[in-house]
């Protein structure tokens, strides 16, 4: 709180502060003796949940200055939202979309549900999580869907996990093993397989190669 005062306090001092976006964030959280766990890790909330606040000088944002968004989203979206603001151009192969009508008080009428992420917990100078879990190196991956109801993780090899957020919101229940949730577990592998199929390499993706040269087509994300 301090550095970011002295920060504010330098952009006002020297006429900035209203010609200035600022995009307040970070790339993880800390477990913090969560789950007896320290560090960012796994696919709990407190490794992944991480703070986003953004001040917006524009008089476009003055509607919805103060309030709080309560929906998913992802770090992908800061790249897209901090060049729509400046006015420069979105590469067609961002995986997220701007956060600007949300900034400026106009909700878009599709947004994702569900927030993603993966987790990479190979190490190629200890094979240690290797030999515990009997897992080759590429095998030593995590992928992860969460919404208000449900998080699920697939495992390259390990079996699945799966938490009832709305009766077990610490997470320290896997279900994925109780018949009663058989189905919700093949619903969110399938929607996993969906989401991952839908972010695949996409550089080259939207362009066509046409007789009158390049071609680029945009699409919706959500």
């Amino acid at each position: 709180d301090e550095a970011l005062g002295r920060v504010f306090a330098f952009l006002k001092e020297s006429g900035r502060w209203d010609n200035t976006l600022i995009v307040f964030t970070s790339d993880h959280g800390e477990q913090m003796g969560d789950h007896w766990l320290l560090g960012k890790c796994g696919y709990f909330d407190a490794s992944y949940r991480i703070p986003l606040i953004i001040r917006d000088p524009c008089k476009a944002a003055d509607a919805a200055r103060g309030s709080t968004v309560d929906l998913f989203t992802e770090n992908v979206d800061i790249m897209p939202t901090m060049l729509d603001l400046i006015g420069a151009e979105i590469p067609v192969q961002c995986d997220g979309a701007s956060l600007r009508p949300f900034l400026e008080g106009r909700a878009p009428t599709t947004w994702r549900r569900e927030a993603h992420w993966e987790y990479d917990f190979r190490d190629p100078a200890d094979d240690s999580a290797e030999k515990r879990l009997n897992l080759t190196l590429h095998q030593c991956t995590m992928n992860i869907i969460r919404d208000e109801k449900f998080k699920y993780v697939h495992f390259t090899k390990l079996p699945p996990l799966l938490f009832d957020l709305e009766k077990d919101p610490d997470e320290f229940t896997n279900v994925a093993n109780d018949p009663a949730y058989t189905s919700v577990v093949l619903d969110y592998a399938q929607r996993l397989l969906s989401w991952r199929m839908n972010h695949d390499e996409q550089t080259l993706t939207h362009i066509s190669l046409t007789d009158d040269g390049p071609v680029e087509r945009r699409s919706a994300r959500y």
